[in-house]
């Protein structure tokens, strides 16, 4: 990967004595941030962890040098330098005195989407989830100019803070082709977004910390007018979208729906239960957890859809190789446990399969820098840019039970599989499952699910009551058949 900084730039604001003990540091290519608070020692921020720089403590004198040498701040309180990626912000007292700033190192990294390029081939519109400092702005710059230069498309990018295309009026080399609108005010992004649409035609929209109801509300409408959305929003995992009233509109918005009492049985479920009431403004989800391990998924609305049912979710993972390959995962497991899955354990296939080993696992590696893929829920094939199959490095593949529920909570079929860790995995597809589970007092009056059982040869087994005991009982006889 080719990789720019300018950091020398930013080293001229700094102070001296903090200048050259970062001139010297070994370490400086990976520095993140420099943090300046008066009457504390100056810190310094890398991937593993903090360091100070000095025994002495920031005076005024030191925060006015660097000050001075920087254009004012807006109204975010963010600054920067022009021509450079680098973001300067700073912490105000009650008289509105600077006393404290942090110095935000801004890189254009060339090559780090080199993993989803085939999914930039279609065109879909991309979010990209992540925590703050995880490199989700470094990554939609390189977008930006993987889609403006190499895919020829017409780009523009919203510019809020400036951290995309940096500071000035002149945008960085980095973003290629594409175009840039800065915004004067943090809360009139969503008017610049919908003005971009209006008045100069993109094909695609770059969005930098999509976080008001507003902006969502904006980002729907680009979307429906047929203009592609490349976006980023603070939020750890695809789930915390879901649960997050603000940004729920960008996958789909969530509402209550009311069941009738036989729907409700069919689906062994409440009769009030939450349902996606729109098309997703962003097809594909994109969760950075760190800056060479991402969790892709490729169908935001079918994943969405799953979770809010309870069914068995299918997540795609994909890695940097220090050798340069790049290896895809693909796992599936029941959606229960998305609330507490740890994205480390799903890169770590092991630990996964040990807590459910249910599913397929299938590793890849991927030598070329292009690639295309697709897919399912259960099988995943990835193509070469030239169209050639790349060999398979990994199959695990654990045949398991099948099993459709009728009549009972499946929460509490959920709860028992994982407390036992049973291979069994529910399905909502009646003609996918090898048994059903069913209410005895349910299923003796639906002829139809009968019928269908006896020509798909599918074994029922039938309980008195949903108790737990039961439950395992009969989930148990089918393990052991």
């Amino acid at each position: 990967m080719l990789i720019a900084d300018d950091l020398d730039k930013l080293l001229d604001i700094l102070p001296e004595f903090i200048k050259d003990s970062l001139v010297k540091h070994s370490r400086k290519k990976f520095l993140i941030e420099i943090v300046m608070d008066l009457g504390r020692r100056p810190e310094v921020r890398f991937p593993d962890g903090p360091e100070y720089l000095s025994t002495s403590n920031i005076s005024w004198s030191d925060l006015d040098l660097c000050i001075k040498k920087i254009p004012h701040f807006s109204g975010d309180n963010r600054s920067g330098i022009e021509y450079t990626l680098h973001r300067i912000s700073s912490i105000k007292n009650r008289k509105g005195n600077v006393v404290g700033l942090t110095f935000r190192v801004g890189r254009a990294i060339f090559g780090t989407v080199s993993s989803i390029r085939d999914i930039l081939y279609t065109g879909k519109s991309i979010l990209l989830l992540g925590k703050p400092g995880v490199g989700k702005t470094t990554t939609i710059r390189e977008i930006t100019r993987v889609l403006a230069d190499e895919m020829e498309k017409r780009v523009v990018i919203i510019d809020t803070s400036n951290e995309i295309a940096g500071d000035g009026d002149i945008p960085h080399p980095a973003i290629g082709r594409a175009r840039r609108m800065q915004v004067e005010k943090p809360e009139l992004q969503h008017q610049v977004m919908i003005e971009a649409v209006e008045n100069h035609m993109p094909e695609v929209i770059i969005i930098d910390e999509i976080g008001t109801e507003l902006e969502a509300i904006a980002a729907r409408t680009i979307a429906e007018r047929g203009v592609q959305l490349v976006g980023t929003a603070h939020g750890n995992y695809l789930y915390s979208i879901i649960k997050n009233p603000t940004l729920s509109d960008l996958i789909g918005g969530i509402q209550y729906v009311t069941l009738g009492d036989d729907e409700a049985k069919r689906r062994g479920s409440q009769k009030s239960i939450l349902e996606r009431k729109a098309i997703p403004a962003f097809q594909v989800a994109i969760e950075i957890h760190n800056r060479n391990s991402w969790i892709i998924h490729e169908n935001v609305d079918l994943t969405v859809d799953k979770i809010l049912d309870g069914s068995v979710i299918s997540l795609q993972g994909r890695k940097f190789n220090s050798d340069g390959s790049i290896s895809i995962s693909c796992e599936s497991f029941s959606s229960i446990q998305l609330n507490s899955y740890n994205s480390n354990s799903f890169l770590n296939t092991s630990s996964l399969l040990s807590n459910n080993s249910s599913i397929l696992n299938k590793k890849i590696l991927v030598n070329t820098h292009q690639v295309s893929t697709k897919h399912s829920l259960y099988s995943l094939n990835v193509l070469s840019n030239n169209i050639r199959q790349v060999k398979t490095h990994q199959l695990i593949n654990s045949k398991c039970t099948v099993l459709y529920a009728y009549g009972i909570n499946i929460q509490q079929i959920e709860s028992v599989i994982k407390s036992f860790q049973l291979s069994i995995v529910l399905t909502r597809d009646l003609l996918k499952a090898n048994y059903i589970l069913a209410l005895r007092s349910s299923i003796k009056h639906n002829v139809k699910i009968r019928q269908s059982a006896k020509s798909k040869q599918i074994l029922i087994y039938t309980i008195h009551s949903s108790t737990s005991n039961n439950i395992i009982r009969a989930l148990k006889q089918m393990i052991c058949k």
